[in-house]
């Protein structure tokens, strides 16, 4: 009778898993703005706080002054990239071009080795000009336009949502008193102030590790003298958002242009040589420098969150995983029966790394030196 009863406990808890994550899946238009809310919120509460205690400014003011002035710089912001965009575009016919070039010498080079036929070319040359990419495509600029349409929604739904966590705040807290009722409020008080505060850390440092790797990146970009360098520089620190994966990306297209614009494939080589380099420092040295401990999750679940998430939500979830994992570790180490979970997030100490036979030469010498000669 007790095996059924655990039979069916296991069996319930793996659809309630399921069904969690399907709906999840589902709902992915309505969590995201909302997840996107709460990390800005998160961003600009300090903002606010100051407003309301240094300059005794009320609620409904402190909220939309501190959403100004976020909006004021990230629309500073998304003018610099628009001109830098522009400036691309307006290139983009002599790219194509020297693209076309890059492909053609290449393709010859190889013929000539393998001696193959020259008739079997991928593409012809008039299939890499730049208006002639966009023939038979429209298919998948719809679809860009498509989630275009849904990046504009989320941009009217995020401040709304944003405005509501401001302002409504102690609103929402009284409601989480009532939701947790047979918690104490100090417990629910120390849970929330945790939350915030790996939140906040993870936030502010990844604010700090951007500045400093796109400036490695600019000066490095600079030195080899690729084009838009401040531009590839910082977009590449940016895509440091997604962890392991961005950096990568962002070195990909500063390195297509330094081929088509240099007369050396060598530079593409450093570019990529160079911001790999960047990347080792900043995974190795800059990001536990500047974040310290404070957000501890192991390298394993670290990637495999990113992968669970990437599935689960695409890019945008990549960007929200490790503030999710980071959230859940907090919460499994203060609920009871989920401690275990909360212990395989973290990062282990030094004696769960340690080799078993050097912990058995060490117990042999220890008993060797007590035996007496």
């Amino acid at each position: 009778m007790n095996e059924t009863i655990k039979t069916l406990k296991t069996s319930l808890s793996l659809i309630r898993l399921i069904a969690i994550v399907f709906i999840l899946y589902v709902l992915k238009p309505l969590i995201m703005p909302i997840l996107y809310a709460i990390i800005l919120a998160v961003m600009i509460f300090p903002v606010q706080r100051f407003f309301e205690k240094k300059w005794k400014c009320n609620r409904l003011f402190a909220t939309l002054s501190s959403m100004g002035l976020i909006f004021v710089i990230l629309s500073i912001i998304a003018t610099i990239v628009y001109f830098q965009l522009n400036s691309l575009s307006n290139n983009g016919e002599d790219y194509s071009e020297k693209i076309s070039d890059l492909y053609y010498n290449v393709i010859e080079i190889f013929q000539n080795t393998f001696n193959m036929n020259k008739r079997n070319s991928l593409f012809s040359r008039n299939d890499l000009k730049f208006e002639n990419i966009l023939k038979g495509n429209f298919d998948k600029i719809g679809a860009f336009i498509f989630q275009s349409g849904a990046v504009l929604s989320n941009l009217v739904l995020v401040p709304i949502y944003l405005f509501f966590f401001l302002y409504y705040r102690r609103f929402f807290r009284i409601f989480y008193y009532k939701l947790f009722r047979n918690k104490s409020k100090s417990f629910l008080n120390r849970l929330v102030r945790e939350i915030y505060n790996i939140q906040q850390n993870y936030l502010l440092g990844l604010i700090k590790v951007i500045s400093i790797v796109g400036v490695l990146n600019t000066i490095s970009l600079f030195i080899l003298g690729v084009d838009h360098a401040i531009f590839f520089g910082f977009f590449a620190a940016f895509l440091l958002l997604i962890p392991y994966v961005g950096i990568i990306i962002g070195s990909l297209i500063p390195a297509v242009v330094a081929l088509v614009t240099k007369d050396s494939a060598w530079y593409a080589f450093g570019v990529i040589a160079i911001f790999m380099f960047i990347q080792f420092l900043e995974g190795n040295f800059i990001t536990p420098k500047i974040t310290g401990s404070k957000v501890s999750i192991n390298a394993f679940i670290a990637i495999l969150s990113l992968i669970v998430f990437s599935m689960l939500w695409g890019i945008a979830g990549m960007v929200v995983a490790l503030p999710i994992t980071a959230t859940l570790k907090i919460i499994f180490d203060n609920t009871p029966g989920y401690h275990a979970y909360g212990f395989l997030i973290g990062e282990p100490v030094e004696k769960h790394l340690q080799s078993t036979a050097r912990n058995r030469l060490k117990l042999w010498k220890k008993i060797k030196s007590e035996i007496p000669s």
